[in-house]
């Protein structure tokens, strides 16, 4: 009997060795368990993970693409590690496209925008009122992504990619902060209501502030691990 159309199974192609292997170290430098600058073994890695060094060479080959990781000839290779300009100059990058992602968003896919926002505010809500962290960092992520998912323009989606995942390891060193998960919460409250209202002009006032006030956090973050750093170096 021949299947119709609306039976047919859509097959998953599943992970590559590279890409599970790319994952984890990810995870781990996002979520804080690798911290900025340390250094990555390819021959430790490969027997911690019970496999052989050319998955985690590609591996880190990948993260090195998206600027999680430094290869520095002749040293070795490290989690990336930003200095304060950097972060000056990726958060800059991070208002533009943001900024230009929202309003396009409300353009082209205002309910399907609120319906994510609303439902990702309901998820970071109970993140925070149940103290979980981890999940507040990733629903707070999962926010902003979902404003460039749906604003139509791929090459806008391609370019926050640059830096989205530097992003997220940056604001996983953020959220164990309670007061900063507070205020952030009230932000992304308020742009909902900003965005149900299609109160545009606010809502570009507001997303700069947030963004801007974000940046001085991790700036304030990257200062408290250099003195960390150099406490432990002495």
């Amino acid at each position: 009997m021949q299947q119709g159309p609306d039976c047919v199974t859509k097959l998953t192609r599943p992970k590559s060795l590279t890409e599970m292997v790319a994952e984890e170290i990810r995870t781990r430098i996002i979520d804080g368990r690798i911290g900025l600058g340390a250094g990555l073994s390819e021959n430790g890695l490969a027997a911690e993970l019970g496999i052989s060094k050319t998955p985690v060479r590609e591996a880190l080959m990948q993260l090195k693409q998206e600027g999680l990781v430094e290869v520095q000839p002749q040293r070795g290779t490290y989690v990336f590690r930003l200095a304060a300009e950097q972060v000056t100059m990726i958060s800059e990058l991070r208002e533009i496209l943001e900024l230009a992602a929202i309003k396009a968003s409300m353009a082209r896919n205002h309910g399907d925008l609120v319906r994510r926002m609303t439902a990702l505010c309901e998820g970071m809500r109970a993140a925070y009122e149940a103290d979980d962290q981890l999940a507040y960092r990733k629903l707070d992520g999962e926010y902003h992504e979902a404003i460039v998912d749906l604003c139509g323009n791929a090459y806008i989606r391609a370019a926050y990619r640059q830096i989205s995942f530097c992003i997220q390891a940056l604001r996983s060193r953020l959220s164990t902060e309670a007061q900063l998960n507070k205020l952030s919460l009230a932000d992304h409250r308020e742009m909902l209501r900003l965005v149900k209202a299609k109160d545009g002009p606010a809502l570009q006032r507001l997303l700069r502030a947030h963004i801007n006030q974000t940046k001085q956090s991790y700036l304030e973050v990257l200062e408290r691990l250099e003195v960390q750093r150099v406490a432990q170096a002495s």
